[in-house]
């Protein structure tokens, strides 16, 4: 029951880590004063677009490396009890017990692992920015 509780947690936190999103810091220099916050959150928008169109993705997502981090753990797992169960005789039953044991940890790793904000790709970054220099802004870094 406390697993399941555990596992419903970690689901939650995931899913809003994976809504949160980084963002272009804006210097406040003239051209950002004379069109304004709002002009300059639909230009930051269209530079976005521009972005996403040209093929440079904001990041490979928290899922990615959840799904990742649990294949990994199963494999690893599944490989170390092996071996403990050809030690101990049960190289099959051992295999079993590492795998779940492998994945529920690999699992739980991506969980909280992904919690933390991802970084946007550095090549979405870079065009972000570069577009927005172009049209007058001051790109003072990523949050």
């Amino acid at each position: 029951m406390k697993l399941m509780i555990m596992l419903t947690a970690g689901l939650i936190v995931l899913v809003l880590s994976a809504c949160s999103s980084t963002g272009p810091i804006i210097y406040p220099n003239t051209h950002f004063l004379s069109v304004g916050k709002d002009i300059a959150e639909q230009d930051i928008e269209a530079c976005r677009d521009l972005a996403e169109t040209a093929g440079a993705k904001e990041s490979g997502g928290n899922i990615d490396n959840v799904a990742t981090s649990t294949a990994m753990g199963a494999g690893v797992g599944a490989a170390s009890g092996a071996v403990g169960g050809a030690i101990a005789g049960s190289a099959g039953q051992g295999s079993l017990i590492g795998l779940a044991s492998g994945a529920v940890a690999g699992l739980l790793r991506g969980i909280f692992y992904s919690a933390k904000p991802a970084q946007p790709n550095q090549a979405y970054t870079n065009f972000v920015s570069r577009c927005l220099q172009e049209k007058g802004y001051e790109v003072t870094g990523w949050q």
